[in-house]
């Protein structure tokens, strides 16, 4: 009994906390959501296959990791008050983009953390410019929706896919703002061939 009052007086916490800052909270829920899935994509992927891409002119599925994890490092730390170097463009192996990948959510978890309605409003400087607390870290969704949207174009054709299933392996043609390639198939993303196997 006393541990479903406490759940309950929890979940009553939480529903007053987001009563009391909306905007905040929905963008915090956004920026969990597309961690998520970029994290799990990027555990999913094997090793061989982050050097893969498409076509010979656009980036690998590698270095879009380390890109977002460069995007996200400088931003998330300039909103956190001092600005770091990011490197992760520089790196190939799969434990060292994803070692990277998880230190700019750590960096960002605190951006999110200190996010308030009362704060969003708060002008910061981001390199040359200047932005609202609440547009930065509003852009960093949009941004990580973007290259989420292009990584699960960076999945190689194969017969079995059930080591590289990730978030995305239902996704449909809209996902991702600036996505040129529609060719789908149902619901089948365009660089995987008719009999491919998708597994949960």
């Amino acid at each position: 009994m006393k541990h479903f009052v406490a759940i309950i007086l929890t979940a009553a916490g939480a529903c007053v906390l987001q009563a009391q800052n909306p905007l905040s909270s929905d963008i915090k829920g956004a920026y969990t959501g597309i961690k998520n899935n970029l994290l799990k994509m990027a555990e999913k992927m094997p090793e061989e296959n982050y050097g893969f891409k498409p076509t010979p002119d656009i980036r690998t599925f590698g270095q879009l990791v380390g890109h977002i994890a460069d995007s996200q490092m400088r931003g998330c730390s300039a909103i956190n008050g001092e600005a770091k170097q990011a490197s992760a463009a520089a790196k190939t192996s799969k434990a060292d983009l994803e070692a990277a990948l998880k230190a700019s959510f750590d960096e960002c978890d605190k951006a999110y953390d200190s996010l308030t309605d009362d704060t969003a409003a708060k002008m910061i400087k981001l390199g040359q410019r200047e932005s609202t607390k609440l547009g930065a870290l509003a852009r960093n969704v949009i941004h990580d929706n973007e290259e989420y949207g292009y990584m699960c174009r960076r999945r190689p054709p194969s017969k079995r896919l059930a080591k590289i299933r990730a978030a995305c392996w239902l996704e449909p043609a809209w996902a991702g703002s600036r996505i040129r390639h529609r060719n789908f198939a149902g619901w089948r993303p365009r660089y995987f061939p008719a009999d491919s196997v998708l597994v949960n």
